[in-house]
């Protein structure tokens, strides 16, 4: 029963050690240099729900669940802003999609231009974006109640959310973070990108306290 608790456990360290991951481009400094306004757009969901849903409904609550958390993006960012935190503003999210409106691409439409297309119609320098991979409705709250089994078992792993940083100029990815999204990961989406970019202390590329450090 030991071993098989110690083992439990190391199993248990492992997966929390491989839910995080950064990327950065070895040219970040030098392609981000003059970024001074970062959009923020939709984020690309794929919800893979237990109960029956039509074709419809998933695409609706796919969207919903990408501007849910566009939205916490910005007001993470924004809470930022107050204690000057980052090196670049971020664009409104709503001028961002009401620009986007004005020129007919929709959530659905958004990923059939490229990350120079969009930085030229949003005229800004860079883009936050990123992929969703969920099997509940991260707006309507994360279950909370705590079982070891359910660990051991994987089933309180409730997918995966992938944030980029791509440069308008070139198009070319500048920097990326995976985190898997569980139980602990917040009560609902705002709860989880306060918690997850709370983990990127330092590694966030924008931070002021991290470009001091690089530059020391």
């Amino acid at each position: 029963m030991k071993k098989f608790l110690i083992i439990s456990l190391l199993l248990f360290g492992t997966c929390l050690n491989a839910q995080k991951s950064v990327y950065e481009s070895n040219k970040f400094d030098v392609l981000s240099k003059d970024h001074k306004i970062v959009a923020i757009i939709p984020f690309f969901t794929h919800l893979k729900l237990e109960e029956n849903t039509s074709k419809e409904e998933l695409i609706k609550l796919e969207e919903k669940e990408g501007y849910a958390v566009q939205d916490a993006l910005e007001t993470y960012f924004g809470r930022g802003k107050k204690k000057k935190k980052f090196t670049v503003d971020f664009q409104n999210v709503s001028n961002t999609n009401a620009i986007l409106a004005k020129k007919d691409i929709t959530y659905t439409t958004i990923d059939t231009y490229t990350i120079k297309e969009l930085c030229e119609i949003l005229e800004v320098d860079a883009i936050v974006s990123g992929n969703l991979d969920i099997n509940i409705l991260l707006s309507k709250g994360i279950p909370t109640e705590f079982s070891f089994m359910d660990y051991i078992l994987g089933v309180a792993n409730y997918g995966r959310i992938g944030l980029k940083i791509s440069d308008g100029k070139t198009g070319k990815l500048l920097w990326k973070y995976e985190y898997g999204i569980n139980k602990k990961s917040g009560r609902n989406t705002s709860d989880m990108i306060d918690k997850m970019m709370k983990k990127l202390v330092r590694k966030f590329p924008y931070d002021k306290e991290r470009q001091k450090i690089k530059k020391s």
